[in-house]
């Protein structure tokens, strides 16, 4: 089955995806296959079809959207684990599995298969993890898919900021790193990076003035330039001032940039980071709200003001999880004008560590929360980043004076 997939899928262009998915696992028993894929705002799943959603695709008798809340299909996809759900007279069942790449989600995909059977299913996860693979290949050019996540229109500015974002979620052995955003369809000047370059991750948050299509040009401007410094091996002192040069050389308009840059060291797990002007993060350790990451700020990046930040470290202990955020996560307010605030946003994030969810599924009910509080509809920006560092592999059977 995998080996005519990935053959086939050479040439294969994203319409074309279910039904080459379904007819090569039915070689091996694997039934009725479809394939969901998650919206934007990750609140519904919707139908992959073979002419696309832009196309008319026909659904036929499958339902062609389906809650991420209250469903099985849903459980899937916030679990990020396989789920049996109906079953049938003749042994059968129907058998879900999340759509993963790494950690990101990105859909569920569905197979008819007998109960009782193990080798089927392993091999519906096998097509899920083949499927992943192949969303993920054809999606930068493909509109279909584009249209398919959207449940509405999307501004130009937001448009800039989702084509320059990594993975929303990212995982291996030593770190999970896990974003989210909102209004996601009108994204002014929040945005986010992150890259691995060996034993360290670089990671970012940056909050432009304004929330228009001239602050998502700002931001993607930061941006760029944050990932030019990193490529030329610059620290995240020189960084920030070659983000402060582009902005001061390309962007005459007058608008900033807040940011907190960091490094993690994977090895040691030592964390180095710099603020211009930025909400502090904050480090929870074992279900606790440990400590607020003050650090001497530098002023806003293109003020031409010139204050350098202070470059700080933190050690972190593994298990630790540090939250990165802008301004919009706590300072949404009810129709009362109640903040979300610090508190509630640091202690919705434990609580849910607490029930053992994964950090994609964690952020996922943190951004819906906080739409709930704000009545549904955001004024300004909001990101959160969270960073979790597992420790090195092998790390904890070493004597704590052989610890970096």
């Amino acid at each position: 089955m995998l080996r005519e997939l990935v053959a086939a899928s050479h040439l294969m262009s994203m319409e074309q995806l279910p039904g080459a998915a379904a007819r090569y696992a039915a070689d091996v028993g694997l039934h009725d296959v479809v394939i969901y894929i998650s919206d934007l705002q990750q609140t519904v799943l919707r139908l992959l079809t073979g002419k696309g959603v832009d196309a008319g695709g026909d659904p036929g008798d499958e339902s062609p959207e389906l809650k991420i809340e209250g469903t099985i299909a849903g459980r899937a996809f916030q679990t990020m684990t396989p789920v049996v759900g109906h079953s049938f007279d003749d042994g059968t069942c129907q058998y879900w599995l999340p759509i993963l790449d790494g950690s990101e989600r990105i859909g569920v995909i569905r197979a008819t298969i007998r109960k009782d059977d193990p080798r089927a299913r392993d091999d519906a996860e096998y097509l899920a993890g083949m499927a992943a693979l192949i969303i993920i290949s054809k999606g930068p050019y493909s509109d279909s898919l584009s249209r398919l996540v959207r449940t509405r229109d999307m501004t130009v500015s937001a448009e800039m900021q989702w084509r320059l974002l990594p993975p929303l979620s990212f995982a291996n052995d030593q770190v999970v790193i896990s974003a989210a955003l909102e209004p996601a369809y009108k994204l002014g000047g929040d945005t986010f990076d992150y890259a691995l370059a060996g034993d360290t991750v670089h990671f970012g948050v940056f909050d432009a003035m304004g929330h228009d299509t001239r602050s998502g040009l700002t931001s993607s401007l930061a941006i760029a330039a944050f990932r030019n410094c990193r490529l030329q091996r610059a620290g995240l002192v020189e960084a920030g001032q070659g983000i402060e040069e582009v902005l001061a050389e390309q962007d005459g308009s007058g608008r900033f940039v807040t940011a907190v840059m960091a490094e993690l060291d994977l090895r040691s797990g030592i964390m180095s980071w710099i603020s211009h002007g930025h909400p502090a993060p904050v480090v929870i350790r074992k279900g606790r709200w440990v400590t607020v990451l003050d650090c001497p700020p530098g002023t806003p990046l293109g003020t031409g003001l010139g204050v350098p930040p202070e470059l700080c470290t933190e050690q972190l202990e593994p298990g630790d999880r540090v939250l990165f955020y802008t301004d919009g996560i706590v300072e949404a307010r009810d129709p009362d004008k109640r903040e979300f605030g610090l508190h509630r946003f640091v202690d919705f994030v434990i609580r849910h560590e607490a029930d053992g969810l994964p950090a994609p599924e964690t952020l996922r009910r943190l951004i819906h929360r906080i739409l709930d509080h704000h009545g549904g509809r955001l004024d300004d920006d909001a990101t959160v980043l969270l960073v979790e560092w597992h420790g090195w592999p092998g790390q904890g059977d070493l004597p704590a004076a052989g610890r970096s």
